[in-house]
């Protein structure tokens, strides 16, 4: 069935102009808002397939950039969860605003934290997907453990993440400690979907164990065999949206 990807740009939480992508079917049953993970964007191969592979079940689905990465404007050393989780609600703003309100968020990685943070403040959402999530935010801490003490000591550090060189700042890391996630998993009142690979050598699965016993039913577990945690395989991706969207037509 035909559909349109349109490019989107709305203002972030900081002011700063945020590069989008809208999957819009032809015939739309419900619109979705994906959160890429931890220093990627919106064009990284999961978030792309997985919005295509909804997008081709009438779902039309939002990914865009966090402020200071991808195509979007602002600096990341600025950035930190909080403002991640308030630039995901300018997206829903966006959408409820231009389109409809989303009634499905699904997050990958630290993206998967940030909408479980969120959905509590979309009152439309009725569905959340976390995919390789980690139960807390802090749990990102480990990537950058080595230059926290430079981080203290200076106020901020330039680390290596994947590759690439980013600044990270002292306010970022005490950022993390201010939320309390197993709460709000456990007052999410939406459905919830965890998929985790139990290779994934990034965020373990020990973490899809504890959202999973902090939320509330109805929730459920879908196992990524094999997959590794950015779901570089094609057809790891194009499953993920085949069972979402199967198990989101029960709620949205």
């Amino acid at each position: 069935m035909a559909r349109k990807r349109l490019r989107i740009t709305f203002q972030g939480s900081g002011g700063d102009n945020l590069s989008g992508l809208l999957e819009l079917p032809e015939q739309v049953r419900a619109y979705a808002l994906f959160a890429h993970c931890f220093t990627c964007s919106k064009d990284v191969a999961a978030a792309s397939r997985i919005s295509r592979g909804l997008a081709e079940r009438d779902v039309a689905v939002l990914r865009f950039d966090f402020t200071g990465l991808g195509n979007s404007d602002g600096d990341f050393a600025n950035t930190n969860f909080s403002s991640n989780v308030a630039d995901l609600l300018a997206a829903a703003d966006h959408l409820r605003d231009h389109y409809h309100a989303p009634a499905l968020l699904v997050g990958h990685s630290l993206g998967g934290a940030a909408v479980l943070a969120a959905a509590g403040r979309v009152p439309e959402c009725k569905a959340v997907a976390t995919i390789g999530a980690p139960s807390t935010p802090q749990h990102v801490r480990h990537l950058f453990a080595h230059a926290e003490p430079e981080i203290m000591s200076e106020g901020q550090a330039e680390v290596n993440l994947a590759g690439r060189k980013f600044t990270i700042k002292n306010q970022f890391v005490q950022d993390l400690s201010e939320h309390k996630q197993e709460t709000r998993i456990a007052r999410l009142e939406r459905a919830l979907a965890i998929f985790h690979s139990p290779q994934d050598d990034t965020v373990s699965i020990d973490e899809a164990g504890r959202i999973y016993s902090f939320a509330k039913h109805p929730k459920s577990f879908i196992s990524l065999d094999g997959a590794d945690h950015l779901l570089t395989n094609k057809a790891d991706s194009e499953y993920v949206a085949a069972v979402l969207a199967a198990w989101a037509n029960r709620y949205i």
